[in-house]
């Protein structure tokens, strides 16, 4: 018989939590402590007879007929709930890859992955796991596997989004050629261009505010007559191109701005596209079917060389409740205030939440095993009853569909950016930002959905509530447990900004001791 499990993390802890909770029942079975609970039923029950009075009939005959149907559900209770029956061990725990081979993702099994080692420590041991329990693990993944099932598949457009704003030029080199590309080639480009007094349609002028333009690229009169006003490494010196130019030992040419971007191998294009991670410009060309893998290029280049934002959305795409018809301009200076206490706000919220994002799975999976300890021990001080036993199944179930909402607000994360930012959106240009550079249009909805990661679970949990099942301290753990990761993604920006004032503070004094001496 086989256990599923949908995370590394979880294949992991359902065996470890099992062995410890085998341990446990076998301490209580082994010392007696798990017959107290009888001794416990035998009393409560007779002191209950005797407190309901002396009119109520033979008060033995009431007890012992309580007594027993209390007992008979105690030991259905521990056959079913307690005695551990059913072996399992890591060969049996199967991680399931059904949602990764739905939306075309290869996720490896864990014997095939860098935590091989790990995973195959415990084959040495294995545990039991009562029939109620493995009938409840069976059941609850199999209902939350229908539901995330159900969600149509995306790509992650807001972990692309971040991917792509945390992208540098790393080589110092190549940051210093763009700037020449744009002094050489760029600037002179836009000048001429200006120079003429074009009628530019809304995607030429959307196309000439960056350096790759194919505008300047393809036309003549721009980068084909343009060339680099020093001498370039890759380019051997030609006599027709370069004369008049000055010779250099090394034998360097001096390119045309066409060559310099777009050669195939020495080009600045090709050579922008090494900073960019191969696995996130996979990811996004699998997204992004509607466009060419030049047009996708592009489009990432553009992201992390352009020399100036862009600001493709400026309107409001959801309707809101603020501000009043004809606002006055005390609701105008209210708004931008607003607008910008949420820039800053997002400096520190979005990392923050960004951190939660990454350690809700960790600590849903630490919750599972957790749960899995403490059955025999809450089965225990519950005397075997019936109502505890529906109320950790209930949990038990509530636990396992709670990955079901985060694989939800992920994914209405992702799609509320493909609908807003994707093909035949509101925003025909399509932005390798997924519009990180439209901080007023669109932070609100950074903020409500980040915060969805927890508000769905929670309102899960209260409707739980509705039909008497008390599992509020699970959502609980879900946010103590990330507050301390979300505190400290958040503190990334003022210890950027400390650093920095301790440098200019560190600079001023240095430029003041050079100015007395």
């Amino acid at each position: 018989m086989t256990l599923y499990t949908t995370d590394y993390l979880e294949y992991y802890f359902t065996l470890v939590g099992w062995i410890v909770n085998n341990g446990i029942w076998n301490v209580l079975v082994a010392s007696g402590v798990f017959a107290l609970p009888f001794l416990a039923i035998v009393l409560h029950e007779w002191l209950r007879a005797r407190g309901e009075g002396a009119d109520e009939g033979n008060k033995g005959v009431l007890s012992a007929v309580r007594i027993e149907t209390r007992v008979w559900v105690a030991v259905l209770v521990i056959m079913f709930a307690g005695i551990p029956f059913i072996q399992v061990d890591l060969g049996s725990i199967e991680f399931d890859r059904t949602r990764s081979v739905q939306c075309q993702v290869n996720v490896p099994v864990p014997s095939d992955t860098g935590w091989a080692p790990a995973f195959t420590e415990l084959n040495g041991q294995s545990a039991h796991v009562p029939v109620w329990w493995f009938f409840m693990h069976a059941i609850s993944k199999a209902v939350t596997a229908a539901a995330v099932a159900a969600i149509p598949c995306g790509a992650d457009l807001r972990q692309i989004r971040m991917d792509i704003s945390n992208t540098r030029i790393a080589d110092p080199l190549l940051a210093q050629e763009v700037a020449d590309f744009t002094r050489d080639c760029y600037g002179p480009a836009r000048s001429r261009l200006f120079a003429s007094r074009p009628n530019l349609g809304p995607a030429e002028s959307y196309d000439v505010t960056w350096i790759g333009s194919t505008t300047f690229l393809h036309q003549p009169g721009y980068y084909a007559d343009l060339h680099s006003s020093t001498p370039r490494e890759g380019w051997e010196y030609d006599e027709v191109r370069d004369a008049g130019l000055a010779r250099v030992p090394s034998g360097a040419g001096y390119p045309t701005c066409e060559q310099w971007w777009a050669q195939e191998n020495e080009g600045l294009r090709a050579r922008l596209l090494q900073q960019v991670d191969p696995t996130l410009m996979e990811r996004i060309t699998g997204w992004a079917t509607f466009m060419s893998p030049d047009q996708v290029g592009n489009s990432v280049i553009r992201a992390i060389a352009t020399p100036s934002g862009q600001t493709v959305n400026r309107g409001e795409v959801y309707p809101d409740y603020g501000g009043r018809i004809g606002p006055s301009l005390t609701h105008v200076t209210n708004r931008a205030a607003s607008d910008i206490g949420l820039t800053f706000g997002s400096l520190t919220y979005l990392p923050s939440m960004d951190v939660v994002r990454q350690a809700l799975p960790i600590v849903l999976s630490l919750l599972k095993m957790a749960l899995v300890i403490c059955i025999p021990l809450v089965l225990l001080f519950g005397t075997y009853g019936a109502e505890t036993l529906v109320t950790l199944t209930c949990v038990e179930f509530a636990l396992f569909f709670c990955d079901f909402w985060f694989q939800l607000s992920r994914w209405l994360d992702s799609t509320i950016l493909d609908a807003l930012y994707g093909w035949d959106s509101p925003h025909s240009n399509f932005n390798a930002l997924y519009g990180l550079n439209n901080a007023f249009g669109d932070m609100l909805m950074d903020y409500i959905f980040g915060a969805s990661f927890l508000v769905l679970p929670m309102f899960w949990v209260t409707a739980l509530t509705w039909a008497g099942i008390r599992a509020g301290a699970l959502v609980h753990g879900l946010q103590a447990s990330t507050v301390d990761a979300r505190s400290a993604g958040g503190q990334g920006v003022g210890i950027l900004a400390r650093s920095a004032q301790s440098v200019a503070a560190v600079a001023s004094k240095n430029a003041a001791t050079t100015a007395r001496r």
